[in-house]
């Protein structure tokens, strides 16, 4: 999946329920996702979630969005504008899967 095209910009969330993550998309449409994980990668922190289809389920697919703040210092996940950066983080992110199998 392509997190540039799922979801929109400034996603806040709920870290206290860091189990599910609910996303706004572009028409105003919720979708859960389940959070997998985090990865800090030269200094920054992004977060790897996984959609959550109707039934419940867990998709084998997974999204990466930067963990930031915004302007109340509370945390928000956006989306990666930079494919190096996108592509740097997705590159730690399987092999620190492949690592752990």
């Amino acid at each position: 999946m392509d997190n540039k095209k799922c979801c929109n910009d400034n996603h806040e969330h709920e870290h206290e329920e860091i189990g599910i993550v609910t996303l706004v998309d572009e028409e105003g449409k919720e979708h859960d996702f389940a959070f997998v994980d985090s990865i800090e990668l030269e200094g920054e922190q992004y977060a790897i979630l996984s959609p959550i289809a109707e039934d419940d389920e867990e998709s084998d697919e997974a999204i990466i969005l930067k963990i930031g703040k915004d302007e109340n210092g509370d945390d928000i996940l956006y989306d990666i504008e930079d494919d190096e950066e996108w592509e740097k983080v997705a590159d730690a992110w399987q092999e620190l899967i492949e690592s752990e199998e």
